[in-house]
Formats: C-alpha cells, sequence, structure tokens
C-alpha cells in the first residue's frame, strides 16, 4: 500500500498511528524506538539559528507545491493558507517569509529527511520551518530528529456530493457499493472505502489528486468525492455540496496540523508556536479559511 502524495494523513497509513485509538497505560515514548539521529551533520544540514535567521532577514519555509487550498503559485506568488500561516510567523519575528515549494515524497519520515533535518542525497538543503505536518504523539517519539510544533489546525476526511443525485442529503459511505465516487490514488479515502465496500471497486474512481477528484465530480463523471474536507470546500460548485457522516470503522478520519524544525533549534520552534499561539487566539488563522470561503476546525493543541 503507497500513500496519497500530499494528503497530510499518508503517515496514519505508513504506521505511526496504530493503535491510536486504543487507550495507553504506557508513560509517552515508552516501548517506541526512535529512529536514527544525524550524525557529523554539516551546517547545511542544520538550517540557521534564530539569530541568524534574524541577522539575514529572511526565514525559509517549505510547503507543498500546487496544494490548493493550502500552498500553491499564481503568476510566481506565493498563495494560500499555509503561505498566510508562514508569513504570520516571519511578521512575528520581524523578518521576510521566503517559501520554499516542495514535491511530497511517498510518506512523511521523506519529507522530513529531505526538508527538514538532513536534507536530499544531491543538491538538497534543509528548510528552516515545514508547514501542514501532521501531528501524533507516537509519531513524535519516533522521529526525534524533528521538533513538531505549533498546532494550527485541524482537517478531517468529509464527502463532496452532486446535490441532483442526492437530494435528500449526502451520501453515507456505504452508498458507494452502488454510487460512483472519486478519491485520490492511494489516499487515506482510497484504503478506506476499498476495504468498506469490498468486491464493488469499480465504484470507486481513482485520480492524481483530490482536487482532480473534484474536477470530475463537477464534470458529472461520478457522483461523490471523497478527501480532505478544505480541498473538497475549495472545489465546490453551485451544484455540489459537501458533509461529513459518520465513517463506520475509522478511528482516522481528523488529524491535527502543525510545524515541523530540526532538532537542534527549538528556540525557534518556541516562537514559531507563540506566533501561531497569538494567531489563533485573536482570530487570525480562523480569518485565513474564512477568507477563502473555508470552514475552520480548531485543533488540539
Amino acid at each position: 500500500m503507497t500513500i496519497g502524495r500530499r494528503e497530510a494523513a499518508r503517515l496514519l497509513l505508513a504506521g505511526a498511528f496504530a493503535g491510536l485509538s486504543a487507550p495507553r497505560a504506557l508513560a509517552r515514548c515508552e516501548g517506541i524506538a526512535p529512529g536514527q539521529k544525524p550524525q557529523n551533520t554539516f551546517p547545511q544540514d542544520v538550517g540557521q539559528t534564530l539569530d541568524d535567521i534574524v541577522a539575514r532577514g529572511f526565514i525559509e519555509i517549505a510547503v507543498y507545491e500546487d496544494y490548493r487550498p493550502y500552498s500553491w503559485e499564481d503568476g510566481g506568488k506565493p498563495m494560500g493558507i499555509d503561505v498566510e500561516i508562514g508569513r504570520i510567523i516571519a511578521e512575528s519575528l520581524g523578518v521576510e517569509a521566503r517559501f520554499r515549494f516542495v514535491e511530497a515524497g511517498e510518506n512523511l519520515d521523506a519529507d522530513l529527511l529531505n526538508y527538514i533535518w538532513k536534507g536530499a542525497t544531491v543538491g538538497g538543503h534543509v528548510s528552516n520551518l515545514m508547514m501542514r505536518v501532521p501531528y501524533n504523539s507516537d509519531y513524535t517519539c519516533r522521529v526525534e530528529q524533528v521538533v513538531f510544533t505549533g498546532q494550527y489546525a485541524s482537517e478531517t476526511i468529509a464527502i463532496a456530493y452532486r446535490l441532483a443525485d442526492y437530494p435528500e442529503g449526502g451520501p453515507k459511505p456505504a452508498y458507494f457499493r452502488y454510487d460512483t465516487v472519486a478519491v485520490e490514488n492511494d489516499s487515506i479515502s482510497d484504503f478506506y472505502l476499498t476495504s468498506l465496500v469490498g468486491p464493488a471497486k469499480d465504484n470507486i474512481h481513482r485520480y492524481g489528486s483530490t482536487a482532480e477528484a473534484m474536477e470530475a465530480l463537477a464534470a458529472g463523471e461520478v457522483m461523490a468525492a471523497m478527501g480532505p474536507l478544505a480541498v473538497l470546500e475549495a472545489g465546490l460548485t453551485p451544484d455540489l455540496a459537501v458533509h461529513r457522516p459518520p465513517l463506520p470503522n475509522f478511528s482516522l478520519g481528523t488529524w491535527t496540523v502543525g510545524i515541523a524544525l530540526h532538532m537542534s533549534h527549538r528556540d525557534l520552534g518556541y516562537a514559531a508556536d507563540d506566533a501561531i499561539s497569538a494567531a489563533l487566539g485573536d482570530g487570525r488563522i480562523p480569518a485565513i479559511y474564512a477568507a477563502l470561503g473555508l470552514g475552520y476546525i480548531a485543533p488540539e493543541r
């Protein structure tokens, strides 16, 4: 099973959230083997200190490329939710925000290695921060090379649908034993529906991204689409709607996202988390979602 390229919940299927729904009697990090730590790392593989960032006047923030409504470029101008939150962090530090648009790897481990704690083998370097990183306590114990902080939103799986096909209300997952639904190929939604509907897999139409699945829905190729709520909302047209029905046997349908940075720069993490906390408190982050016509779900912090 591969994981959806840019869906934040990729790491759920990578095993990092295994057993999340069961109560834990163990102390935090007990029984969890950490991953490798960088040894003899070069300065370019560690990044800049908070003082260095302030002195040079800018901070580099990694965001996923072509990922509406979170991060994309319009005529070379960075746009999106994560870009605006990155600007809030930079403003709080008194520096310019510079955005590095990066391609998602096969899983979150690869993204963090390439962009946060080591850098790609050929021509790579680490960025000061990375946006839209899903947070889970067990995962943070395993990936000790990275500091996870600044939780700024929650995301959840939802279903968009054609109003004409469901005049009495949105479909439930069981409907897709008979009705057509679009998903991002190899995403958490694809995995869930495939395991749920069983042999009726021809009803599941797979696309390269959730945004493409929404385009197929808008074009009338399918009756519904399933994926992260904000991505579905961003692709709505007047003849479409979105809802959040119960998802039977799916304990991982909602997750929290925040920022990640190299373990050597915890002071930067504290400063970025303070900036996000302030923007949550005064409503600036919910306002970013509202400006794009999107619903906002507060994070667990």
